[in-house]
């Protein structure tokens, strides 16, 4: 296995993007990604994405992507985990250059989600879950996750305001990102306020769903010409594993076993202890995932993940910065796209290019997406 750098990222803003098509924004992402590169052009390209099939009308990304990008004859593919496509991607394309079959290689993430509303996108969205038993009888991701912070709060005698330090810290962050969806902080008090969409979940709990695209091109770290541009980010550790897709088919669904298994994996194929990573990019697509990744990743202890978010324990100058340019709450959950835009975010704190989102002396970060209620969880670590 060959070292594996990233040369190139791009992305676009996350937000409702009707004047573009799908294949349009994944365009605009990958073309700055060759750009920042030097022009470097992948010879092999992973599409994650998530919904398409069923709000776009459209499958086979990989031909659509590589033919509008004036690269046919290129090997392309898309790659479906639902909510962790773009960290399964992002791994694909780390293997294939890893591996000594491609020397450069394309994670693209790119979501459209905004052309339809209402009815037709909580359809697709209840794909991601088992349709037979989950579905079938009505059950959404948001109600789903709904009954897991029921059951949190229930088990571990938690206050329901205890949740209010992920989504607080996650505008924080996302004020000062120029891509951001919501580019404006909250205060405890909002939060507390709002509207009740999925009881316990409210409004402040739940990411918003968006159109967008990032792209990471990847090469081997030996064909990267001494003088070039960026400082390089090299992948030290990649892993995926899953977990039953049902959440009544675990032993106890308030334990992620997924998200334990990746990044214990990703870690040890780094040389890495958790106490080395600088920055951790989690799933808070809901806010009981950032508390239960937290757990399951060994940061905070069974019940205690969401003590974590107290008194800026999770901020940029915290002792475990998450979400630093807003987390999907924020920035906006662009569905198979969330794991490149991690990718993309945590380069750019590892070059020291994250300006009022720059993390201190950031030398190691862990990112990791996922597909539902950690059915499949992805996990990278990057270093500078």
């Amino acid at each position: 296995m060959v070292d594996v750098v990233i040369a190139g990222i791009g992305q676009t803003d996350v937000g409702e993007h009707w004047d573009y098509s799908l294949r349009e924004l994944a365009l605009f992402a990958l073309d700055e990604a060759r750009n920042e590169a030097g022009g470097i052009q992948p010879q092999a390209v992973y599409v994650a994405n998530m919904l398409a099939p069923a709000l776009s009308r459209q499958s086979h990304l990989g031909a659509l992507v590589a033919d509008f990008a004036g690269l046919r004859g290129i090997e392309a593919v898309t790659v479906e985990a639902a909510g962790a496509s773009g960290g399964v991607a992002l791994r694909q394309a780390y293997l294939a250059v890893a591996s000594g079959a491609s020397e450069t290689a394309m994670a693209l993430g790119v979501e459209k989600i905004t052309d339809q509303v209402g009815p037709p996108v909580e359809a697709a969205l209840a794909t991601t879950t088992d349709s037979d038993y989950e579905a079938e009888q009505g059950l959404t991701p948001t109600s789903q996750a709904a009954l897991l912070l029921r059951r949190y709060l229930h088990e571990n005698d938690v206050p329901r305001e205890a949740f209010a330090g992920f989504p607080v810290t996650a505008h924080a962050n996302g004020a000062t990102n120029p891509h951001a969806m919501f580019r404006k902080p909250i205060k405890p008090e909002l939060y507390a306020r709002a509207g009740i969409v999925s009881d316990p979940l409210n409004m402040f709990d739940i990411a918003p769903r968006a159109d967008g695209a990032a792209a990471a091109l990847l090469v081997r770290a030996d064909l990267v010409p001494p003088d070039f541009p960026h400082p390089l980010v090299t992948i030290a550790g990649s892993s995926v594993a899953t977990d039953a897709l049902a959440i009544h088919d675990r032993p106890n669904p308030l334990v992620l076993r997924a998200v334990n298994a990746s990044i214990e994996r990703a870690c040890a194929q780094a040389g890495i202890a958790r106490s080395d990573v600088s920055f951790y990019e989690l799933d808070d697509t809901y806010s009981i995932y950032a508390a239960l990744s937290l757990e399951a990743a060994g940061f905070a202890a069974p019940g205690e993940g969401w003590k974590l978010a107290e008194n800026g324990g999770i901020g940029l100058n915290g002792n475990l910065p998450i979400a630093t340019f807003g987390g999907a709450k924020a920035r906006g959950h662009a569905g198979g796209a969330a794991g490149v835009y991690q990718a993309v975010e945590a380069v750019m704190q590892l070059r020291g290019q994250a300006g009022d989102n720059q993390v201190p002396d950031a030398a190691i970060g862990l990112i990791q997406c996922l597909g539902g209620p950690g059915s499949t969880a992805a996990a990278h670590v990057l270093a500078r």
